[in-house]
């Protein structure tokens, strides 16, 4: 338990960042994830109609990850890692 005031407010502030940096790193994961059973979808069948969708949820991911980069939640090169990784991902296939 927290002894004087300012740690009560840090206690709360440091459960607010948790739960934002949980909301962030796990939609990231999700995205990349539905990301990639597209990358597979789009192998099989190489429609445009999957690869557009490819490119929208590859255009969200990259979202996600700016937006968390400039709330410090994830390190720019890893930020940069990530986006460049899922490029090149897509320019493969």
């Amino acid at each position: 338990m927290a002894n004087s005031k300012s740690a009560e407010k840090r206690i709360q502030t440091n459960e607010r960042n948790r739960l934002q940096n949980r909301y962030y790193k796990s939609s990231i994961r999700t995205l990349i994830k539905l990301f990639f059973k597209d990358l597979e979808v789009y192998k099989t069948s190489k429609n445009p109609e999957e690869k557009e969708k490819l490119n929208k949820t590859l255009s969200s991911i990259h979202s996600f990850l700016d937006k968390g980069t400039k709330k410090n939640i994830f390190h720019k090169n890893a930020t940069a890692r990530k986006k460049a990784k899922l490029a090149t991902y897509l320019k493969i296939v």
